[in-house]
């Protein structure tokens, strides 16, 4: 089998992999994100119709009522099993905009004949929750990935483990602040969804250099990570494709609601397969070979 030289590669792709996570980082912190509904607040209307009302429909109602700063068409809206009725979240809080409010419970009733409308306030307390959740799910999930890797493997492998799921992490939410995507809930169940694929990956690769290390004992570290990623491209080529495929689909068809959802996911497959063999595998050599001429030194 004829092995590639991906960490003679390193030096172009480290420092692209740099540019993409400090021009994510700035954008984060000049430009901000673009909070949904879950995190900043909003109101829900549970609305019933004496005849079928398409989610179609109801978009296209709510995209002609001019509202500042609120894309309206992008409301999150979900079906009542076994009901004409749908449930509507809109990113308008009552309290501050209710005349706007009002305006659209008068568009459902008029426009779309609505025979009962019911609305409830998601309150700004409830998002906060909602962000500090989020906020210890992930650490949590990073603290405890760490812990894990460094028993089944070595401290090394989690650092670089660990260091790819920031970067691939990281990029993910930088488009979103570039592209000023909003972020709800599903996306960030997809931002999670990128941490277990990308790491899936690197623990492949992971574990085929442990088992090489212990073949090929007079081969060079260089020469041993080399030659498990070559052995594992194939595998991870497969995986990425057939992933990559259905995520394409679910973007381009799945409708606005699931267009974040997807394009995490997107950027997630590509980031991800990328960072498990020029991030995560360029650590562990710098780290091994640091190790090596600390020992020979001793």
């Amino acid at each position: 089998m004829r092995t590639f030289d991906f960490l003679g590669k390193a030096k172009y792709f480290v420092p692209l992999s740099l540019a993409l996570v400090v021009a994510s980082v700035l954008s984060i912190a000049l430009v901000g994100l673009r909070a949904g509904v879950d995190f900043t607040g909003g109101t829900q209307f549970t609305v019933f119709f004496p005849q079928p009302v398409t989610t179609e429909q109801i978009r296209s109602l709510l995209a002609q009522i001019p509202t500042p700063g609120v894309d309206l068409a992008h409301s999150q809206i979900q079906n009542i099993q076994g009901e004409n009725g749908k449930v509507i979240t809109i990113a308008l809080d009552v309290e501050e905009h209710q005349e706007l409010v009002n305006r659209v419970e008068a568009a459902l009733r008029d426009e779309l004949g609505a025979t009962e409308v019911s609305r409830a306030s998601v309150g700004a307390q409830v998002s906060r929750e909602l962000v500090n959740k989020t906020w210890q799910a992930i650490l949590i999930a990073l603290a405890a990935i760490l812990v894990y890797i460094s028993w089944r493997f070595r401290l090394r492998y989690a650092v670089g483990a660990i260091a790819a799921l920031v970067h691939d992490v990281l990029i993910a939410v930088g488009v979103f602040s570039i592209l000023q995507v909003e972020i709800n809930l599903p996306v960030i169940a997809a931002f999670l969804t990128i941490v277990g694929y990308s790491l899936n990956d690197t623990i492949v690769i992971f574990d085929r250099v442990r088992e090489n290390l212990k073949v090929m004992k007079k081969a060079s570290i260089y020469e041993v990570i080399n030659r498990s990623v070559t052995q594992s491209l194939s595998r991870t080529i497969n995986t990425s494709l057939t992933t990559f495929i259905p995520v394409v689909i679910l973007f381009a068809l799945g409708g606005p609601v699931l267009r974040g959802f997807a394009l995490a996911l997107l950027i997630g497959v590509i980031v991800g397969t990328y960072s498990s063999m020029y991030v995560a595998n360029p650590i562990l050599y710098w780290w091994t070979r640091a190790a090596e001429k600390a020992k020979g030194r001793a």
